[in-house]
């Protein structure tokens, strides 16, 4: 019976001496490099804004559009701008201010290609590479016909360009300044 129970205790001992070592032993695993670039991204969430698009000496419709940015914390805090200011700068530039969007043919739009062009172009402004990604959480198109066509319910129809991203909501978006 002694015999049984100083073995009983011996196993004991050794499977918690085993498991503890082995704990002790164990490394975690070392974050990888998307990971450490990942922590490293902060949301900027941006605000709606109404772009008019203006043909012909008047103003034919309207873009309506919501998009927000993950940039690199460490350069964005090095910024002076307040980064929604610089984002609806950019958006102005390139909905109002180039055929970006052709309107009669909006199977022809690129979403990939808008974001790209975002992108670049705020991190040619900012003069490094600052943003690392565009989210397009909306952007469609009002045409002026369509404001004066309302549904009974007093909203207007919109053409719909891109199918939005929702930025995380668990986020939020820290002010740029």
């Amino acid at each position: 019976m002694l015999k049984l129970l100083v073995t009983g205790v011996w196993v004991c001992a050794v499977t918690l001496g085993a498991v503890y070592f082995s704990v002790q032993l164990a490394t975690a695993p070392a974050p990888g490099e998307a990971g450490a670039k990942k922590a490293n991204l902060q949301l900027v969430k941006g605000e709606s804004i109404t772009i008019p698009v203006i043909n012909d000496g008047g103003v034919n419709g309207y873009f309506l559009s919501r998009i927000s940015l993950r940039v690199d914390k460490t350069k964005m805090a090095k910024i002076e701008l307040p980064a929604t200011q610089l984002m609806t700068d950019e958006l102005f530039t390139l909905l109002a201010g180039s055929s970006m969007v052709n309107i009669a043919n909006i199977s022809t739009f690129d979403p990939e290609a808008f974001k790209q062009r975002i992108r670049e172009g705020l991190n040619k402004r900012l003069d490094d590479e600052v943003v690392e990604d565009v989210l397009i959480e909306q952007l469609d198109y009002l045409s002026k016909a369509d404001i004066r066509e309302q549904d009974g319910n007093g909203t207007p129809r919109s053409v719909k360009l891109v199918e939005g991203e929702k930025a995380e909501a668990g986020k939020e978006a820290t002010p740029s300044h």
